[in-house]
């Protein structure tokens, strides 16, 4: 599979099945789907020749042609276009795959100190009680995440909510416990804090600072933009609150292991301008998404939405590369691509591993797929107590990959998308093996702006 396009004067090239980019002139981006077409029919070479000859525009010589059409075959030959998907025959032996969970999502907190708009959790409920998590039910996770994690030495645990500052004391005492379980057991815990930044003070900061690998610090952007959709319970906005202390927090953190995470929605279909707000604080790693939410909600995306959308990525994609150039780059995370390594083979397939490697831990210890599952009946898949007690659920998760789903085997984005999130699928379609089509096409736009920034900077070396 071969996805062509034309992104701020490049001609890209990407072979899906190997991952190779190729950025070209006009006559080789013109060649390559004839010669593609030439070879499904079981042409010879000096036959792709005289096809591609009949069909392209008479200003190319045939001597230019044959030129291109040779070094097509070049790269073809090489492995790095036209080449075949080795993965799906991998699938079968991919599904029958031991998994051991390796990361969980703990719920500290099933409260929240401000009302988003378009929180999914229900100002921090998640279509239930209020809660707080204690010390007891939160060892007993730990203890499940160590009993369960195999032979894995690196463990993942985020404190999340509503908002886990709301109850501080237990996620210190959390930590303190996975660090007693580390040596003992030969693992090693990475702790995430997910806040609204209400609560954060220099304590909260310090004790981050040396315990939590990551800290996510919920800003969607401008002043009018955040406080329209974050406001506190009251109804008064928290941009003024938060701003200094997220400053704070990327200095002391060295503008590293961390991230400013927004969301935007119909009312700041200009998102960039977020982007680049963010940047202007001094903000160096930074992640705006798009909202996902049900179409009869006022901020909601619509289909109508998208091609604006679209132009607004490629606008985002121009500045970034500017500012790049001008000494104040900054790393917009949905524009992070690794075209050399990337992600591991099961990844691509498969992606975040929700219901099978990731789980999401409620305050009474509840166990679900992920976070945004929390709540839904139908994905209880057991308790901390007890482990997983509907193995069902987790075997259905397994065979959650992109050959799975008819939307993903056909398109290009697949082993970077790694075929979507599940529960956004299960929301618009109710079924996990399905694609959310609007964000499908975000995501194929992100790529393909990713890739491009990536071929620039090249040409730039």
């Amino acid at each position: 599979m071969v996805h062509q396009y034309k992104n701020n004067g490049y001609n890209i090239v990407l072979d899906v099945n190997s991952g190779s980019v190729h950025v070209v002139d006009d006559l080789v981006y013109d060649v390559i789907p004839v010669v593609e077409e030439g070879l499904s029919e079981g042409l010879l070479e000096n036959e792709i020749k005289t096809k591609v000859s009949d069909k392209l525009d008479a200003s190319y010589t045939k001597e230019d042609i044959a030129e291109a059409v040779e070094e097509v075959m070049e790269l073809k030959e090489a492995g790095m276009l036209f080449t075949e998907d080795v993965y799906e025959n991998y699938i079968i032996d991919f599904k029958k795959r031991q998994t051991v969970v390796k990361a969980l999502c703990l719920h500290i907190a099933h409260d929240c100190n401000l009302a988003c708009k378009y929180c999914f959790a229900e100002e921090g409920e998640y279509h239930g009680r209020r809660a707080i998590m204690s010390y007891e039910v939160g060892k007993k996770a730990l203890d499940f995440l160590v009993a369960n994690s195999g032979n894995r030495v690196n463990l993942e645990v985020d404190f999340f909510g509503g908002e886990p500052l709301m109850n501080w004391q237990v996620v210190k005492d959390l930590v303190a416990y996975g660090r007693s379980l580390e040596e003992p057991h030969n693992k090693k815990f990475r702790f995430t804090l997910t806040t609204n930044g209400v609560l954060l003070d220099d304590e909260v900061l310090e004790f981050a600072n040396k315990e939590m690998s990551n800290v996510v610090l919920s800003i969607d952007g401008r002043k009018e933009i955040h406080d329209l959709m974050r406001p506190n319970r009251g109804g008064f906005g928290s941009y003024d609150t938060i701003v200094p202390k997220f400053q704070k927090v990327a200095e002391s953190r060295n503008q590293m292991d961390y991230y400013v995470r927004g969301t935007f929605t119909h009312n700041n279909l200009d998102f960039a301008e977020d982007v680049k707000h963010l940047a202007d604080l001094g903000f160096k790693q930074i992640s705006v998404e798009p909202v996902v939410a049900k179409p009869e909600e006022s901020y909601a995306i619509t289909e109508e939405d998208i091609p604006r959308i679209l132009e607004e990525y490629d606008n985002l994609a121009l500045e970034l590369l500017k500012r790049r150039r001008e000494g104040k780059g900054v790393n917009f995370f949905h524009f992070m691509i690794d075209l050399q390594g990337g992600p591991c083979v099961a990844k691509r397939l498969s992606g975040c591993g929700s219901g099978t490697e990731y789980l999401a831990v409620t305050p009474w210890g509840d166990l679900y797929p992920c976070h945004q599952f929390v709540g839904q009946e139908e994905f209880l898949m057991g308790n901390v107590d007890e482990g997983i007690t509907r193995t069902d659920i987790r075997d259905e998760f397994k065979t959650c990959n992109v050959y799975a789903k008819e939307k993903c085997r056909n398109c290009f984005a697949k082993f970077y998308c790694s075929g979507g999130c599940a529960a956004n699928s299960y929301n618009f379609h109710g079924s996990i093996n399905d694609a959310y089509d609007v964000g499908c096409e975000l995501q194929r736009k992100r790529i393909e702006c990713a890739i491009m920034i990536k071929a620039a900077l090249a040409d730039e070396e």
